[in-house]
């Protein structure tokens, strides 16, 4: 399954109400992901821009998705962001694939007046 990375902050009567009552939110999190067909691998409470992190698994982009969704509907979340994480195995197969692809793809401006791609002297020195 593929393994999705979220992140995002808690508003502050969330973060008022877990002070008064700290709560274990992992477990909340992992029978939600569990009830989609998803897997919580790990949740962090994390410093800097963003309050939590959670690592994940799911079936696919729609579930995880309706899983966030179903989380910040409850008011306490903001500023989520979620990243598809490939592992190291797929990231071969992945550049492997975009190297084929490549080789049938011409770049935008590409032999194009003559101009090659990414040589900004040619660029500046074209009439």
């Amino acid at each position: 399954m593929p393994i999705y990375i979220s992140q995002g902050r808690y508003t502050a009567a969330a973060i008022r109400a877990m002070t008064v009552k700290p709560e274990d939110r992992s477990q909340a999190v992992a029978e939600m992901l569990a009830s989609a067909g998803g897997r919580l691998i790990g949740w962090y409470l994390t410093l800097g821009r963003y309050d939590w992190l959670i690592i994940a698994e799911a079936p696919d982009e729609r579930t995880v998705v309706a899983a966030i969704l179903a989380a910040a509907a409850g008011g306490s979340l903001s500023d989520i962001t979620t990243t598809v994480a490939l592992s190291s195995e797929d990231a071969v197969k992945t550049f492997s694939q975009a190297g084929e692809l490549a080789k049938t793809f011409r770049s935008a401006g590409a032999d194009y007046y003559g101009v090659a791609v990414g040589s900004a002297r040619e660029i500046d020195a074209s009439p």
